[in-house]
């Protein structure tokens, strides 16, 4: 399940220019219009996916939390 979550956010953010570290890198501005969807602006102009992965198995999270 969290590995499909993780596939999803990675979709997600190529879809609206983010990098592997949340920086916008887009190139249009309809990447940008409904960011909000999906993701809350952090400090340092940075996009964080509006999310919440449980996983009992501590190898899941950490690759996931490893992922680009």
């Amino acid at each position: 399940g969290n590995q499909i979550g993780a596939a999803f956010w990675q979709t997600v953010s190529g879809e609206h220019g983010l990098d592997g570290s949340g920086v916008y890198n887009g190139t249009s501005d309809l990447q940008l219009e409904r960011m909000n969807v999906y993701f809350n602006e952090a400090s340092g102009n940075k996009f964080v996916p509006r999310a919440v992965l449980v996983d009992l198995e501590p190898g899941t999270m950490d690759a996931v939390r490893a992922g680009p």
